[in-house]
């Protein structure tokens, strides 16, 4: 039996990704800060107007960043009625939808989100209405991630840390160092994500821009990292998870629209969209 692991884009075996709540004005100044660096985020976004459209258009869509859902009105959806989940998170996907003239399927759960349940609804029913009204990941709160880990649950997705976390230096500089190609034991030689959230508007209110640049300066500038959104690695996970193998998992068909990258036993792959590959025995 083989060792199968996912690589990233060009066989890179780690990621970056960061999430920033709210949809607030100071997204400008960290949408310029963190393109310099050549790291990308997920901003996440109400209904509250707090950007027009051509700043959002301008500062984050036009530099590779992402738009994802983040409730119409900032309600926690484990305290909330189902029917009114359902409403605050499809009001919310389609002002955005409209406002923007773009598809969007991902999300952060808004408040305490899943951390708290009430009597009335339960983590899986919310799991169930995302899925219906098409939203493929969620990120959620509540603990750090510093294992570095992919989710083994789009709907509870969470994040490495929160930027304040006063371990966050030290797990940069843990992450860095992290080399999933030589790994002594093949099982672990799976990919790792850094995962970053938090509010932009947290940089102005603490007068810690500096803190923001600092970060990036650690994280950003390395071969062996992808710099993605969250929905970029998303989709590029369940692309790797769409190749179709034969019976011994020799020959590797790719039906997907990206190329991808997998290391077995300690040997980098790759097949291009619609290719078939042979592993050597």
């Amino acid at each position: 039996m083989r060792y199968r692991h996912l690589r990233f884009p060009e066989g890179k075996g780690k990621a970056v990704t960061l999430s920033y709540d709210d949809g607030v004005r100071e997204d400008i100044k960290m949408s310029e800060i963190i393109t310099n660096f050549g790291v990308k985020c997920t901003f996440n976004h109400n209904n509250y107007e707090h950007l027009s459209n051509e700043e959002i258009d301008k500062y984050v869509l036009k530099r590779g960043h992402e738009i994802a859902v983040h409730g119409a009105n900032h309600r926690a959806e484990g305290l909330l009625r189902p029917i009114e989940g359902i409403e605050d998170i499809l009001s919310c996907r389609m002002h955005l939808e409209n406002k923007l003239g773009i598809i969007i399927k991902g999300m952060a759960y808004p408040d305490s989100g899943i951390r708290n349940i009430s009597q009335d609804t339960t983590y899986q029913t919310i799991k169930n209405y995302l899925k219906e009204l098409d939203i493929v990941y969620a990120r959620t709160l509540g603990a750090d991630n510093n294992s570095f880990k992919m989710p083994d649950d789009w709907y509870a997705w969470v994040p490495t840390a929160h930027h304040r976390n006063p371990e966050l230096m030290n797990y940069i500089d843990e992450f860095i160092n992290i080399n999933p190609d030589q790994e002594a034991s093949l099982t672990r030689r799976y990919p790792r994500l850094f995962y970053l959230w938090g509010h932009s508007y947290e940089f102005e209110r603490d007068n810690n821009w500096k803190l923001l640049e600092k970060i990036c300066e650690k994280l950003s500038g390395k071969s062996d990292i992808w710099y993605a959104t969250n929905m970029e690695i998303y989709n590029y996970v369940k692309a790797y998870n769409s190749l179709e193998y034969s019976a011994d998992g020799r020959i590797v068909y790719n039906p997907t629209i990206y190329k991808i990258w997998f290391d077995i036993d300690g040997t980098l792959y790759s097949v291009d969209s619609k290719e078939k590959i042979v592993i050597a025995k």
